[in-house]
């Protein structure tokens, strides 16, 4: 790729504007767009790159970091120094400073150690909790930064506390106080906006019952619940509790956006049999040979096609037409399988299929493909007669067709069910499977029935 220097340089100047206008307080710089900036330079120029990330402000490259990707996060540690990275990190919020560590260590552990322990211990500790928990469970998304008041507090004295921990920029994106005994075990919370509305000279514990909010969720949740749950009751953040329920931090929107957005690239991908983690490697080496897999699967199931073709040879030779109409009862079936699979997979994600749910998906389904395997194979089987002037070859090819789309709707759903069943996620591996169902189910439906209706 040829390195253009205008563009280089355009680059590089709206960087440096969008540097000086953050430090002149300008709101409408975001770091997402700096973030997108460096990531297209570091595309286009390595050195220059290195160069800009280390003009900006830590408290300014605090948030831009957080925007950048794992894997670019990953190799920071090869530009900047321990001690800048230390100072960056502790200006982050705390699930995004866990991250960043997390990242680092993947390519240099000792770097990621060392970084560690440069925060004291209270805020060490904490770090290390986040960064222990699996990457699915909800405590790997949360932030301890929140604010909480305890039940039995004064009103107006919490939100005096509130400003001052605002304006010291120890708290931000405040839309709730979490309420909490002497113990701290969550009891409830309410909304900046209702707050506001009470007498300051009251107590939290004066405020009606219909005003606390009490939703929350376990600390080793999985992440998906946790999406399910905010998403059906328009939540903007939720509390995360642990075993005692304990208040441990909070979830907030946007680490559900970006949940949400990185479950339904994985699911995209991974129909498509591709890794969705290996798709971010820049090693071609890496992401070819995990693409490779998937195409090694898929060439087995068509040679298994391949073999149900042969079993047919002598029928094949004695009417060509065969030969010509063949791929249309496989190509249908297989588009009318990926219909039905999609959607039952986009649907498990979403949590809709469940318990008698699946019974009836699958009924839904085949009655869908019953309909559309009927209009169709009246169209196909008019078209082969006129096609051929060969009437019976329209009634074996809409007979088949019809065999292949209900097939089709059956598989398609009851796949990804089964996969979920047996504890493998339903997007991966169903494709290729349905695949050689609609292929083999095609190609057998079609051959056997001119085998025994035309020869």
């Amino acid at each position: 790729m040829e390195i253009n220097s205008e563009e280089i340089e355009s680059l590089v100047n709206i960087i440096e504007s969008e540097i000086d206008q953050y430090k002149d307080n300008n709101a409408t710089v975001h770091p997402y767009d700096i973030a997108e900036q460096l990531l297209e330079l570091r595309e286009v120029s390595s050195e220059e790159y290195a160069k800009s990330i280390k003009t900006i402000p830590h408290d300014l490259f605090a948030e831009v970091i957080s925007e950048f990707p794992d894997y670019v996060q990953e190799e920071i540690a090869e530009l900047l120094s321990v001690k800048k990275l230390a100072d960056i990190a502790s200006k982050m919020d705390t699930d995004d400073a866990a991250t960043l560590i997390q990242n680092i260590s993947e390519e240099h552990e000792e770097i990621s150690q060392n970084i560690l322990e440069t925060f004291d211990d209270e805020d060490k500790e904490l770090l290390e909790q986040l960064i222990a928990y699996q990457e699915d469970e909800a405590g790997s998304y949360m932030q301890s930064e929140l604010f909480s008041a305890m039940i039995d507090e004064n009103i107006g004295e919490a939100i005096k506390r509130l400003k001052h921990l605002r304006d010291s920029g120890e708290v931000d994106n405040i839309w709730h106080v979490h309420l909490i005994d002497d113990k701290s075990k969550y009891l409830g919370s309410v909304g900046l906006e209702d707050l506001i509305v009470f007498e300051h000279n009251l107590k939290f514990s004066d405020i009606p019952l219909d005003k606390h909010r009490t939703y929350s969720v376990n600390h080793k949740i999985n992440i998906k619940d946790v999406v399910e749950m905010v998403t059906n009751y328009n939540l903007s953040s939720v509390p995360v509790v642990d075993n005692y329920n304990r208040l441990l931090g909070r979830i907030t929107s946007d680490d559900i956006y970006d949940v949400m957005q990185d479950s339904a690239t994985e699911q995209i991908f991974n129909l498509a049999g591709v890794n969705d983690e290996a798709e971010q490697e820049e090693d071609m080496f890496e992401i070819g040979k995990t693409r490779a897999i998937w195409l090694g699967l898929n060439l087995i199931t068509a040679i298994a096609a391949s073999l149900v073709i042969g079993i047919f040879d002598s029928t094949i030779q004695s009417l060509v037409a065969l030969a010509i109409l063949m791929p249309i009862v496989a190509s249908m079936g297989g588009n009318a399988g990926t219909q039905t699979l999609t959607v039952t997979v986009r649907q498990m994600a979403l949590g809709d299929i469940e318990g008698e749910d699946a019974k009836k998906t699958i009924i839904k389904e085949v009655i869908i493909s019953v309909v559309n395997g009927t209009l169709f194979a009246i169209v196909i089987g008019i078209i082969a007669y006129f096609w051929f002037n060969i009437p019976l070859l329209g009634l074996v090819i809409a007979l088949s067709m019809v065999i292949n789309l209900i097939s089709a709707g059956f598989f398609g759903s009851v796949i990804p069910l089964v996969l979920q069943k047996a504890g493998v996620d339903p997007a991966i591996g169903s494709t290729v499977l349905l695949t050689t169902v609609t292929d083999v189910v095609g190609f057998f439906s079609f051959l056997g029935l001119a085998t025994l209706i035309l020869l």
